[in-house]
């Protein structure tokens, strides 16, 4: 149970459409704002802003700005958000063998239909 309740934590903290896809996107360089805002396809600003917001509250993210005219404002994964790499790596795999697991059963088995009893 203390492992299923490890589980429920990390969920809490990584729940939602949008937190790990984030952290995902930060594995691979820092961004900007208007750069997430692009390239996570679909996600509202207030949204993008409160996602944020909660994965620095949690130490997975830092928000930098820089003295620049104008200002520009960066963000990345801390040291401790690194650790969650091998995760979106491991998610990543999952879902590269499940859609080929998807297109391949279309192709060579046909769906069984369910047959129901008669009254």
């Amino acid at each position: 149970m203390k492992r299923v309740r490890a589980i429920d934590d990390t969920l809490h903290i990584l729940g939602g459409k949008w937190k790990v896809i984030l952290i995902a996107h930060l594995c691979y360089k820092p961004m900007r704002y208007s750069e997430l805002l692009k390239d996570l396809n679909g996600i509202a600003g207030k949204v993008l802003s409160r996602e944020l917001k909660d994965l620095e509250m949690n130490g997975l993210i830092i928000r930098e700005v820089s003295e620049t005219q104008p200002v520009t404002v960066t963000y990345k994964l801390s040291q401790y958000g690194k650790t969650l790499k091998e995760l979106t790596d491991s998610l990543a795999d999952w879902g590269l063998q499940h859609r080929a697991r998807i297109f391949n059963a279309e192709k060579f088995e046909k769906p069984v239909e369910a047959v129901l009893p008669e009254r």
